[in-house]
Formats: C-alpha cells, structure tokens, sequence
C-alpha cells in the first residue's frame, strides 16, 4: 500500500512537471506588442537572409554551437574558439564576448568582425536569433529576451575571467530587458538601441531605458547622427539617461547603423572604438 501511494505521488509530481513545461513554449512565444510583432520579425528574418556557412570559409578557430532552451527550442550559432586559433592559444580563454547582433542580421553574415578578440584569448559566441537561420522556435520579443538570459547565465557559469556583450540595435534592447546585477559583466557595449519600443504598440515594461543599471559605469553606449534606422532622437533618451549614471556615450557625427556606415574606413573607426573600450 506504502508502494503503491509513493508511486501514484511520483506519477503525479511527474505529470504537474510534464504538464508545466509543455505550456512554456506557448507562454514565451506568444506576441507581447500585439498583432504587429509577428509581422515585423518575419519581414525582419526576411530581410536577414538565410544562413549560408561558406561565409566561414578561412575563418580559423571556428566552432559550430547550439544551446537548448528551457523550453526545449535549439538555438544554433558560432563560436571563435581561442584555443583553435591559429597560431592557436596555449592559455586559457581570457573571457568571452557575447555578440548580439541587429534585429535582421544571421551570425554567419558578421563573425569574421570579431577574428582579432579570438587571436587575443577571448571566446567569442554569436547565436541566430530564435526563429533566425538555423535556430529554432518562433520569433518573439518575450521568447529571445528569455533566450539571452540563458546564454549569458550558462557562460557565466563557465567561470570566464572577463565578461563581455556587444549588443547592437534590437539586440540592445534584448539585452537590457536581460540584465542582472548578479551577471556582474566586465563591459557593455549597447550600440544603436531605441530608448523606447513602448512607442510602437510594446509594454513599457520592455523600454530598454527602464532597466539601465543605477550604475553604468561599465556600459559604453554608441550612437550615429547619421543613422537612419534607429534616429537620433530615438535613441537620445537613452543616451542622456545612461551618461547620467556614468555610461560613456559616444554620438559620432559620422555613423549610421551598425554595418551600416557609408564605407569601410567609417565602419573599422567604429569597430576599432569598440575593440580599445573592451580591451582598454
């Protein structure tokens, strides 16, 4: 009789477990900002393109990844190994740095930008978006900010040295909605990012200016006169908030959008001006 009450509490211990998992992929992938967000990230995934591995080709120390989400979606992405770099590292890695990329960007398309962190001892990773390239799941707001707290919680855990992000545009936003004192990351790089998505039909609760740190000391925020995808007056907010609570801001007259300047010598300006913040 012991048994038998002991197996049926199991069973239904199991069951609530089962049952409870099974209903997470519908609660993060559900729109957060109405009708209109399943749309824009389709256009946005359009407009990245499809994944396309031969962009690789001669890029030493890379690493094919995939991370599986709490509810069982499987992200894919890369990784620039610092240990398989060539000529390759015999220390370990000195840190990581997380790259989020644009809202219509694949991991693929920019890896080869950040080669020189690799060949200095940091691993670098770079994920498709839930629902981009080679990842799975649907495209949510909710979903990918999930999504990242994930991936950075696991690298922390990992026990790298140094801790960087490098976040551009939505993949800005994403990030803030992410951040955790605990986290205790080295250096933030916010590139590009709208002070608010509640001007577009979103909660206010994702406005990346409600959840900058009270100290942003260790957050360099990029912003470009020229650009034309998230303007100025969209991200000023943003950048008057976090100088306020000692962010570095950097507003260049001549940039645009990440991966988006109006030639290479502009576009290796503004790389070089992350590299020597995240190195300095």
């Amino acid at each position: 009789m012991e048994e038998y009450l002991i197996s049926l509490l199991l069973f239904v211990v199991t069951s609530t477990a089962i049952a409870t998992d099974s209903t997470l992929p519908m609660k993060l992938e559900q729109s957060v900002c109405g009708i209109k967000e399943p749309i824009y990230f389709w256009l946005w995934s359009t407009v990245a393109g499809r994944p396309n591995s031969k962009r690789l080709s001669g890029l030493d120390g890379v690493v094919d990844i995939s991370f599986r989400t709490q509810d069982g979606r499987t992200l894919r992405g890369y990784k620039l190994d610092a240990s398989k770099t060539f000529p390759p590292q015999t220390e370990p890695a000195r840190g990581f740095l997380l790259v989020l990329q644009g809202n219509a960007m694949l991991a693929d398309q920019i890896l080869g930008e950040y080669r020189a962190y690799a060949h200095l001892g940091y691993d670098v990773y770079i994920y498709d978006y839930r629902g981009y390239g080679r990842s799975e799941g649907k495209r949510r707001l909710k979903a990918i900010v999930h999504d990242i707290k994930e991936i950075l919680t696991s690298l922390i855990a990992q026990g790298y040295e140094k801790r960087f992000v490098y976040a551009m545009s939505l993949g800005g936003v994403f990030l803030l909605n992410t951040l955790d004192p605990d986290m205790r990351l080295d250096k933030i790089i916010i590139d590009s990012t709208p002070s608010r998505l509640s001007d577009y039909g979103c909660p206010i609760e994702y406005d990346p200016i409600e959840h900058l740190p009270n100290d942003c000391s260790n957050i360099l925020l990029v912003r470009g006169q020229r650009d034309n995808v998230v303007t100025p007056d969209m991200s000023q907010d943003l950048a008057r908030e976090a100088e306020n609570r000692d962010a570095i801001v950097i507003s260049d007259p001549d940039f645009s959008h990440p991966f988006m300047d109006a030639n290479a010598t502009i576009h290796q300006r503004r790389m070089q001006e992350i590299q020597r913040y995240l190195l300095q």
